[in-house]
């Protein structure tokens, strides 16, 4: 009985530890059920719904059947396929941009100002976003429209003979969408120059080191994986983005997300909707991990930055 009673008082430690083991996983599975019913309900079953529906053809009233006919729509029309190129190459170059611009910012609010200082120019960066895009955008077009504040102060400024239409332009497209996308790559930038030594700066100078050499071989390589984020949550944005582009373009913008609107709204051609959905996923999954290639940097690093 000893014996047995001694086996048993041996084996219980390794039962508590299992079972506390399994109230461990019960806990954490009880904790991201929320968050995986959500990824499964919101994002993955309506992908998978969207690629069905892409890969059908109405061949009568309620009857379908297999086909790739809506992906061959987009590439024997070349206005579509002229709009997704132009949509690609447009959101590269808005975030380009909106990394140029964001970087100064980013470096002030982390590395030159503090206290007070640091604070308020982060809300001012902040403010513009308290307002729906909605606002935002139409505030611009309040702004660049023939009779607004800007092409009246142009013209009486005498910089040109009356006031001119700035709105519907490419160059106009661009502004708003970096407008709009800009607290997203300073957010991210902040946090990865915040980690950076200063004494690492100013040793490079102590040693000879230019302010660019030191901007290339310290800084940007200390501040790669906040760039990446920056510029993938930008890039998503933008590329994604219906609002800007249509309200400051105007019918003329050749933004596929609204292909994408005129096909599922306006023409009820769910299915050819759905490839252009499908097809914009894979652009952006595809631009994405060619960003991740160029840059050396690992997915889940890289948004652990975000």
């Amino acid at each position: 009985m000893c014996s047995v009673g001694g086996g048993f008082d041996k084996l219980s430690p390794n039962g508590s530890e299992t079972m506390s083991k399994l109230q461990t996983r019960l806990l954490w599975g009880l904790l991201l059920a929320p968050a995986l019913l959500w990824l499964i309900g919101l994002i993955v079953l309506p992908h998978v719904e969207l690629a069905l529906l892409s890969l059908r053809v109405r061949v009568a009233p309620r009857v379908y059947e297999p086909s790739l006919a809506q992906y061959r729509t987009f590439f024997e029309e070349p206005l579509y396929w002229h709009t997704f190129v132009r949509t690609a190459a447009m959101s590269v170059i808005a975030t380009a941009l909106t990394l140029l611009l964001a970087f100064p910012i980013a470096w002030t609010i982390a590395k030159i100002v503090r206290g007070r200082v640091r604070a308020l120019l982060f809300v001012l960066c902040l403010i513009p976003f308290w307002v729906s895009e909605t606002v935002r955008t139409l505030g611009w077009m309040i702004l660049l429209r023939e009779s607004g504040v800007l092409p009246q102060a142009l013209a009486a400024l005498g910089l040109t003979a009356a006031p001119v239409e700035l709105l519907y332009h490419d160059a106009t497209i661009l502004v708003g969408l970096v407008y709009t996308s800009l607290l997203f790559m300073v957010v991210p930038l902040i946090g990865a120059l915040d980690t950076l030594d200063d004494s690492l700066i100013e040793a490079a100078y102590d040693l000879g080191g230019s302010g660019i050499t030191i901007l290339r071989d310290i800084v940007i390589p200390h501040a790669a994986p906040g760039i990446t984020a920056g510029c993938i949550v930008v890039f998503m944005l933008t590329v994604g983005n219906y609002l800007t582009p249509t309200l400051l373009g105007g019918k003329n913008s050749l933004w596929f997300t609204e292909q994408i609107y005129t096909q599922f709204i306006t023409r009820f051609n769910w299915e050819q909707g759905a490839a252009f959905g499908f097809l914009l996923l894979v652009l952006s999954t595809a631009i994405v991990w060619l960003g991740l290639k160029l840059a050396g940097q690992r997915f889940g690093d890289v948004m652990r930055r975000t």
